[in-house]
């Protein structure tokens, strides 16, 4: 049977014309925060850890922009005019942030943020602010919006968020996330269902460094299945990761980056190998596909030349997702060697960007 590889949960590290643009860097920099939050939360010897100040700091983004309810990027197919309604009509629990997605890994940030914070700022007050999102009442109209919308609608990027979420607060035993944990439930089921049903058809896995990423997407679900003791779906991810990647060899992780990513094609399946592989069969299969991996050839820190740009600081995300899935990595190799050299590149990414990611530009 594959094992769960020893890796940590994704840490907290990702606005007409003048005000868009504004706000859409805000969008940026939220992305970056819960990657930051996910890299610090992967422990190793020697990490930077986060203060609960500057957690404080991150989580007053996701507080600020949760209930924020334009601009909005509703980005949906309308079957009807019933359909032209305001944002929070249409996601009662997560209509703010500009996205859907982005709402949702916001509420993520917050869960992550209480359970490894006891002494969180504002505590009671982001427990009341998820608690107003995620009710019963809100959970059902959220289900009712996927049920007439394309069935492609935020697949797979926003429902491997949403199954996050959902394994941040079935495991946690505080009473109100598992209240919380209850209502997600239909919505976080019908998500599950629906990997079961596009992964036998979906042939070829989509390798952009963007939302779309087929890894990324099973990573979190495959994290849910686990937690979740699902094996038949955890079965049917390990099946098409085998599928998508088994063969793989020589990703070119020098070609990386593209000029908007916030994903490594290569470090997200290999992360996701990691995961559905046993150790030994892991890194058979990692010496394949990334045979110059403990050189750090084609993998210094990535240059973010305008962090004004909502395209280009994506990198800032880039050089964070990378040094996540890089300490993901280290941890699942016996190498002493290659674990170290990993973690001095995820160390270095993480000295890159994180400085930056709660400045305004």
């Amino acid at each position: 049977m594959p094992r769960r590889a020893q890796y940590g949960r994704p840490v907290i590290g990702t606005w007409a014309l003048g005000y868009v643009m504004h706000y859409m860097r805000r969008v940026a920099r939220f992305v970056l925060v819960s990657l930051a939050v996910s890299t610090t939360t992967v422990s190793h010897a020697g990490a930077r850890a986060m203060s609960a100040d500057e957690i404080g700091r991150f989580t007053q983004l996701a507080m600020d922009c949760i209930p924020q309810e334009y601009p909005n990027k509703l980005n949906q197919v309308l079957p009807d005019a019933e359909f032209l309604r305001a944002p929070k009509t249409l996601h009662p629990a997560f209509y703010g942030c500009y996205d859907w997605h982005s709402s949702v890994h916001g509420h993520w940030m917050l869960v992550k943020a209480l359970k490894a914070f006891e002494d969180l700022p504002n505590r009671e007050a982001v427990f009341a602010q998820l608690m107003d999102s995620i009710s019963a009442e809100n959970i059902e109209a959220e289900l009712a919006y996927f049920l007439h919308e394309s069935k492609s609608w935020e697949r797979m990027y926003g429902w491997a968020w949403l199954l996050q979420l959902q394994n941040e607060l079935m495991s946690w035993d505080e009473p109100r996330a598992q209240q919380m944990s209850r209502a997600l439930q239909p919505l976080s089921i019908y998500l599950r269902d629906r990997y079961m049903q596009f992964l036998p058809v979906q042939v070829y896995p989509v390798r952009t460094g963007v939302h779309p990423n087929s890894a990324f997407g099973m990573s979190f679900a495959y994290d849910y299945a686990q937690t979740a003791g699902d094996a038949e779906f955890a079965a049917l991810i390990e099946q098409a990761a085998m599928r998508y990647y088994g063969d793989d060899a020589r990703c070119p992780i020098a070609w990386e980056p593209s000029g908007e990513d916030f994903l490594s094609p290569c470090l997200e399946e290999a992360a996701l190998m990691s995961r559905v592989l046993d150790g030994a069969a892991f890194e058979r299969w990692l010496s394949s596909f990334l045979p110059e991996l403990g050189s750090g050839e084609g993998l210094d820190p990535v240059n973010v030349s305008d962090r004004t740009d909502p395209k280009i600081v994506h990198l800032d995300g880039l050089n964070l997702s990378r040094a996540w899935n890089l300490l993901i990595i280290a941890n699942a190799v016996s190498d002493a060697a290659l674990a170290t050299s990993l973690r001095e590149s995820a160390d270095a990414h993480l000295a890159a960007s994180l400085p930056f990611v709660s400045e305004d530009n």
